[in-house]
């Protein structure tokens, strides 16, 4: 989808340089991943506790014979 941002020239110019990135898009769709990612994890943390699951890990880990 084509765009037009109004982004900080020097915030931009700095997040390329530590990326490595020679393309602006490149720097924008990285951080937005890196950002929804670093987002579902602290979703995920602060579910720790509250969902119950039923799982037999010893079973669970345990391949079955090749055949």
């Amino acid at each position: 989808m084509r765009t037009t941002l109004d982004l900080p020239d020097d915030l931009l110019a700095e997040a390329q340089r530590i990326l490595q990135f020679k393309s602006k898009t490149d720097t924008v769709v990285l951080a937005l991943r890196d950002l929804v990612r670093r987002r579902r994890i602290e979703e995920l943390k602060d579910l720790s506790g509250r969902v119950q699951l039923d799982i037999d890990l010893p079973h669970s880990r345990r391949r079955p014979p090749r055949g």
